[in-house]
């Protein structure tokens, strides 16, 4: 029938069985929810499961973000274009982080949410215990982006440290030329490799995703959330509002693209982090997405992995907020003044603090104790929503780095406009069985998904 015609049947396309497992995901959330509200003690139990299962995703950040940095930045010729990519992407996630606050500060002054609250001696402590865990201050966190070994930035998990030594083994490629091109396809065969796995590892997100919000359900009960459902919803309606019209205006400016296109693409990952609490659980995703996308591999190699720790929208927002709670709640008001200077300090704080759920009390808590102690009695007050909020923090940061990529990606011309649109419009599904485009040849250096082919190194 198909041979006799002259126009070509196309083939069959095989269902994407992934479909299968974000329903599962869905349904595993529900009956955490369930069993965190009928069986409370066991719910609690269960967190080690949903534990297990973050810390499964996080054994893989390294090597992705290692791959991807130096695929990106070796591929090309020139490393001024790098850095140039780089000074762009630091440049707006500052001018970002200081709009966010800004919003924060508008937000919290308008609400006033913490009257009313009283203090325990059990929530002094809780305070105290978690400015104790954060950081001393910003000389700690510079001094931490430096690895101990150049093997100990994969072995301790830590993401700033393994963008520091991708990023010198990707320009010492570039300085190879030639001689550094079976480095670089090792490199991609690699990458395929740590995809592929973790590719098997996200078979585990429904058992994830029940544990943590069962656990989280039965840990926090309904009381929690009534007696703090008014910072909780003013800061969820503050981050909505921040990426549906702040974040999207800019992109509609900058790109012409929708922000609802571009969140819908992005679907499944929101799924995973309201699931985990964790927008590191779903780094590895964006970055293979936005390769599809149409963006090229230097610009999303360099702006997510950065992204991640210097491009918190939503941690400023929560730590703006937080702040102001606590300080209502405990009678001791700041002025605009002091709420400048300690959100100021809380933004170098929180850097590299992206994907640790829970980070953001350790930031509070250590911004509160250099800036105003008496105020860190307060942090107790605010821990029972925590783990709620941390998804709404996760969700905004997430959804900011996203916009932030595409950004920079046409900045610097390196995006494919018409792939995207293509993309958005549900044209060139994702190839979700292995988190990769397959059609690169294995026989020609890595080239940027969607964008114009660099020169290949040392041309």
């Amino acid at each position: 029938m198909a041979e006799s015609g002259t126009a070509t049947t196309p083939p069959a396309i095989k269902r994407d069985r992934t479909h299968y497992l974000y329903i599962a995901v869905i349904v595993a959330v529900l009956l955490g929810i369930a069993v965190g509200f009928i069986w409370p003690d066991f719910a609690k139990e269960l967190k080690p499961i949903g534990t297990g299962f973050v810390n499964l995703i996080k054994m893989m950040i390294s090597p992705i973000i290692f791959c991807t940095i130096v695929l990106g930045v070796g591929s090309v010729r020139k490393a001024a274009k790098i850095g140039k990519v780089g000074g762009l992407a630091l440049g707006y996630f500052i001018v970002m982080s200081m709009v966010a606050l800004a919003i924060g500060l508008i937000v919290g002054n308008i609400l006033h949410p913490g009257s009313g609250m009283h203090l325990t001696d059990a929530t002094r402590e809780v305070g105290h215990t978690a400015a104790k865990d954060a950081a001393e201050g910003p000389v700690d966190f510079i001094l931490g982006v430096i690895p101990t070994t150049l093997v100990s930035a994969f072995t301790e998990g830590e993401v700033l440290q393994t963008l520091l030594v991708a990023l010198l083994v990707g320009f010492a490629l570039q300085a190879m030329g030639r001689s550094g091109e079976p480095v670089l396809r090792g490199v991609e065969h690699i990458q395929k490799l740590v995809f592929r796995v973790l590719g098997m590892i996200m078979w585990a997100a429904p058992l994830g995703a029940f544990g943590a919000m069962a656990a989280v359900i039965g840990e926090t009960g309904v009381d929690a959330l009534k007696a703090l459902a008014t910072i909780m919803i003013g800061f969820y309606v503050t981050c909505a509002l921040f990426v549906g019209i702040v974040l999207a205006a800019i992109l509609r400016l900058a790109t012409g693209f929708n922000i609802f296109a571009l969140l819908k693409y992005l679907g499944r990952e929101f799924l995973l982090i309201l699931s985990t609490s964790s927008s590191e659980s779903a780094l590895p995703r964006l970055i293979a997405k936005m390769e599809h996308l149409g963006v090229s591999r230097p610009v999303v190699g360099i702006t997510v992995p950065t992204g991640y720790s210097f491009n918190l929208d939503g941690t400023m927002i929560y730590l703006t907020m937080a702040s102001l709670f606590i300080a209502d709640a405990m009678d001791q008001p700041m002025s605009v003044g002091q709420q400048i200077g300690l959100l100021l300090f809380m933004m170098i704080a929180s850097k590299g603090a992206a994907g640790v759920s829970g980070s953001g009390i350790a930031v509070l808590a250590s911004g509160l104790q250099s800036h105003k102690p008496a105020l860190v009695d307060g942090v107790g007050l605010i821990v029972g929503i925590d783990r709620f909020m941390s998804e709404a923090r996760a969700l905004t940061n997430f959804a900011g780095n996203a916009v932030a990529t595409l950004l920079i990606g046409t900045w610097t011309g390196e995006v494919d406009r018409d792939r995207v649109e293509r993309v958005l419009a549900g044209q060139l599904p994702f190839d979700e069985r292995t988190l990769l485009d397959t059609s690169t040849d294995d026989t020609e250096l890595p080239t940027p998904r969607g964008g114009e082919t660099k020169e290949p190194v040392g041309a």
